[in-house]
């Protein structure tokens, strides 16, 4: 006999309103889970006796990388027939209402809502190209140098990040019998009484098993000194759980219903082979740095 026959979800993304502001659990959970990562990166950086002037721009970089990046990756990737008749709502957190107008050169007919849209797939190419500057002006190290240190926390980042879909009652999954489902009442989806895979747990524990694998193989290996291993097990470990975990989730856009492989499931394959490359290529190597 089942436990529950389903767990009904429905809360308020908003923690609270000041002045029009909504201060939301998304936004909270990425800050906090950044603000960690960064303490995460003064502790290594500590154990490896590296200069700690070059956290901040490293933080900063991640930072804009990561939004950035997201924010562009769900326009080109999944919305551009929106976008490209909304191009101020790509970089601005808005929403155009019926009505909205330009006056005296502000925004008039325009709702603040937060940057709703983001994928994980463009974040991830936008920190590669934020480390590739971080490393030519900053670190004058290998670029694969920041990276296997830079994955450790940003797999704890995203475990974050996915709580906060939760919290949002997106990216949900598809319909299921399941003890565990989730009913998303808040979800802009059809028949939201359907219990449905919480495909943002899933995740979660997915990207919680990759840091611990990672905190691992850092600070109990010789890992670190492989160029590009603690990478490579990171987007191999990252990206196939994404990648299998697409099976059970509601597609983002329409488009996506015709094909054999989602959208993320097709983003997620380069990742895949390329996280492998560096594996084999460290499997039994020596020390490199």
């Amino acid at each position: 006999m089942h436990l529950f026959n389903y767990i009904d979800w429905s809360p308020d993304p908003e923690i609270f309103n000041i002045f029009g502001i909504s201060i939301r659990w998304y936004g909270l959970l990425f800050v906090g889970g950044f603000l960690i990562g960064l303490k995460i990166m003064e502790k290594m950086f500590a154990n490896e006796n590296i200069n700690k002037e070059w956290l901040d721009p490293l933080f900063m970089y991640m930072i804009i990388a990561t939004l950035l990046g997201a924010r562009l990756g769900h326009v080109f990737f999944y919305d551009w027939a929106y976008f490209q008749n909304h191009l101020l709502e790509i970089l601005l957190p808005i929403r155009e209402q019926e009505g909205a107008s330009m006056f005296f050169g502000l925004i008039k007919g325009w709702k603040l809502i937060g940057y709703a849209g983001l994928a994980s797939h463009g974040g991830a190419i936008g920190i590669l190209i934020a480390l590739w500057i971080f490393s030519k002006k900053v670190s004058k190290k290998p670029m694969l140098w920041i990276l296997d240190r830079i994955v450790v926390p940003t797999a704890l980042v995203a475990v974050f990040i996915r709580t906060g879909n939760l919290m949002n009652s997106e990216i949900i999954g598809a319909p299921t019998d399941l003890p565990w489902g989730f009913r998303f009442h808040l979800a802009s989806i059809e028949n939201p009484e359907i219990p449905r895979h919480p495909s943002q747990i899933y995740e979660a524990l997915c990207y919680l098993a990759t840091f611990i694998a990672l905190m691992y193989m850092y600070w109990k290996t010789e890992a670190k000194d492989k160029l590009g291993l603690l990478f490579g097990v990171f987007l191999v470990m990252i990206f196939t759980a994404r990648f299998f975990i697409e099976f059970v989730k509601e597609n983002q856009e329409a488009f996506e219903e015709s094909m054999t492989l989602n959208m993320g499931q097709w983003l997620s394959i380069p990742f895949i082979l390329v996280g492998a490359y560096f594996i084999i290529k460290n499997w039994k190597k020596e020390k490199v740095v």
